[in-house]
């Protein structure tokens, strides 16, 4: 039974059944595309993202997702981090580069205007693609790409202030974990290993894991420290999730940065007007976009919370008669800005397409009563049968599940 379940849940088979997402050799390895139904997925996922950084006092921007190679010396991912990098491409005298992170390009935004104290913390956050040159062997479903969408940002804060916006971001992360409905594996403290793989600055790193074992500590949450497992610039928080075999991967990072504040020489003018260094706090609250939808598949095996459902609403007449009824429903769905979706009877008899739409939230039947009366009959995911309701409060039910981002139907 439990091989069938994790199975029945592997979102690499889940994903492409349920026409979320799907690979072409011609795009190549790694390289995934989203369907319809996987775009309206992530699009809502980037919308609560994008609106709970608003309400957290974040500022979005956008950046290029080339770079010279230049700056990628300058942060250091060229000599620490290259052999994860796609290889640099020609242009004119210079050579260029698809970006592996996005924090470089922060660190100039920051960099290209001067800041006071005032303005710290300065919280800067971006949806933006970034790529890693995976071997073909670790690629998988959308766990393992070489084109990512990350929910990345850069806190520039003082050396007081660090603490508390590192705490601030695990609040989030745990906020956006309990709405998706995702549960941690377990936090990690990931520490430098052995080698040459990290910046070799022993204060810089224990200053900087101080300060986010407090904040774990603080947070009152079990957690391991493992070594090797930090950024080449910084300790970091991890927040691992599992998948149905049992598989580990790191969805959620905070990290603490004092070394590319340093490399670019960012600065902000201190209250007694003398230049100080800022810090970097780098946050992700889903991760990859990739890797955050993978895990919603697993998670909720297709059927997710309303607020993310590719379709919200099936709207099923028995016959042709009361097909008017049903795109009139489905035109006051649109306009009320809920996702609906229409399986007239051409599609099969009622019963077959109650099956197919088994994974959306409401499914409102209209047989020649409810027509005839402005009422629907609503069934819902879980098995449940509402009696005939008005079209009003049927409507206002699923938008204030969807506005409320309920996990209740």
């Amino acid at each position: 039974m439990q091989a069938h379940q994790e199975s029945r849940h592997d979102h690499r088979r889940l994903g492409r059944e349920l026409d979320l997402f799907d690979t072409d050799p011609l795009m190549g390895a790694g390289l995934p595309y989203w369907l319809p139904d996987g775009a309206v997925l992530r699009h809502a996922l980037e919308e609560y993202i994008r609106e709970a950084e608003r309400r957290a006092g974040y500022q979005h921007v956008y950046s290029p997702v080339l770079g010279k190679r230049e700056l990628y010396e300058i942060s250091g991912h060229w000599s620490h981090y290259s052999e994860d990098m796609f290889p640099p491409m020609d242009l004119g005298a210079e050579q260029v580069v698809l970006r592996p992170s996005l924090c470089p390009h922060h660190a100039l935004i920051y960099r290209s205007r001067s800041h006071s104290y005032r303005e710290l913390p300065l919280r800067m956050a971006e949806l933006g693609g970034m790529y890693r040159s995976e071997l073909s062997g670790v690629l998988g479903g959308l766990t393992r790409v070489r084109a990512i969408q990350l929910n990345d940002a850069h806190i520039f804060c003082t050396l007081e202030q660090v603490a508390e916006e590192a705490r601030s971001a695990l609040v989030l992360i745990r906020r956006a974990y309990a709405n998706l409905g995702i549960s941690p594996s377990r936090f990690r403290l990931s520490l430098p290993g052995p080698g040459g793989k990290y910046v070799a600055a022993p204060e810089m790193w224990r200053r900087a894991t101080a300060l986010l074992t407090e904040v774990l500590d603080g947070a009152g949450v079990a957690y391991e420290a493992v070594e090797g497992e930090a950024a080449f610039y910084g300790p970091k928080i991890d927040v691992q999730i599992a998948d149905g075999a049992g598989r580990e991967a790191t969805l959620s990072t905070v990290q603490v940065d004092f070394h590319q504040p340093e490399q670019f020489d960012l600065h902000y003018i201190g209250a007694d007007g003398a230049k100080h260094r800022p810090v970097m706090v780098h946050r992700s609250i889903i991760g990859s976009v990739e890797r955050a939808v993978a895990q919603l598949i697993e998670v909720h095996g297709g059927a997710f919370p309303a607020w993310l459902a590719p379709a919200q609403l099936a709207v099923l007449p028995v016959s042709d008669a009361e097909l008017p009824a049903a795109e009139h429903l489905l035109r006051r769905c649109l306009e009320l800005g809920l996702r609906a979706k229409l399986a007239g009877p051409e599609q099969g008899t009622l019963s077959a397409r109650i099956r197919t739409a088994r994974l959306v939230p409401y499914q409102a039947v209209i047989g020649p009563r409810e027509a005839a009366a402005g009422l629907l009959a609503v069934r819902l995911r879980d098995g449940r049968r509402l009696d005939p309701q008005p079209v009003a409060e049927v409507l206002a039910r699923v938008g204030d599940r969807v506005a409320t981002r309920s996990g209740e139907l």
